[in-house]
């Protein structure tokens, strides 16, 4: 357990200094722990809605979350990631540690080479148009986080970038988004899958506590660095994962 402690310790630090490493938490929980897939994926999650919490308090303290655009993402989220948790509980242990290895491997790529700034939207929260896009993010986004145990913003920040939504709001957003995934998935893991409260308080304080260092200290440190090492380690971690998950076949 002491591994486990100082992993999500660091995570913790890592995710408020570069954004990156939440998702790492699953896999420190099957490896450390030796919590099966389904209750480590769950386990997290719940931990994610703490850490989520506290990320979004610290943005809204400094004005940071636009909360036009955060909402459809968030509100469409909540509903999938529910319905994510569901699935969870009926999918196959192959499946679920494929799916986590890969998103793991898309965690690391995607920091690793950032996806540069696309063209196709410029947000209008006028427009039902870019509700319908933030919506339509948010439901996908939260089916996967759900079904894997993921916090979200891996997943929708890339996706809202590379779409052309000034990188900030996609951060901020992803934070919220975060919350309602977590929560959401949470309960759906409580009515159909299975949650180590015990682990998943302890941790949470944890990777709080580390989080909290790392906003602290992101301002005196370059995080470009850091940012790569995060990344490698989440390529190699995935890359493990899915070597394992070929050699059952």
């Amino acid at each position: 357990m002491v591994a486990l402690a100082v992993t999500v310790f660091v995570v913790g630090v890592l995710t408020g200094f570069t954004g990156v490493g939440g998702v790492l938490v699953i896999p420190a929980l099957q490896a450390a722990a030796g919590l099966p897939v389904q209750t480590a994926m769950a386990t997290a999650m719940c931990s994610f809605f703490v850490v989520g919490g506290l990320a979004v308090w610290l943005q809204q303290r400094r004005h940071a979350i636009d909360w036009a655009p955060a909402r459809p993402l968030a509100l469409a989220a909540a509903v999938s990631s529910l319905l994510g948790a569901v699935v969870n509980s009926r999918a196959p242990v192959e499946l679920l540690n494929l799916s986590l290895s890969l998103l793991i491997i898309f965690a690391g790529a995607s920091a690793l080479f950032p996806f540069r700034r696309g063209t196709l939207v410029r947000y209008d929260g006028r427009l039902a148009r870019h509700k319908a896009i933030m919506a339509g993010i948010g439901a996908g986004v939260g089916f996967f986080s759900g079904l894997t145990g993921a916090g979200g913003p891996v997943l929708s920040i890339p996706i809202m970038v590379a779409l052309g939504f000034p990188p900030l709001l996609s951060i901020a957003a992803g934070q919220v988004l975060q919350v309602a995934v977590a929560g959401s998935g949470t309960l759906g893991n409580l009515l159909c899958g299975s949650i180590d409260f015990t682990v998943a308080a302890w941790i949470s304080v944890l990777q709080s506590a580390g989080l909290v260092i790392g906003i602290r200290l992101s301002h005196r440190v370059a995080p470009h660095r850091l940012r790569q090492i995060v990344a490698s380690v989440c390529l190699l971690v995935g890359l493990y994962g899915f070597m394992r998950h070929l050699a059952l076949f």
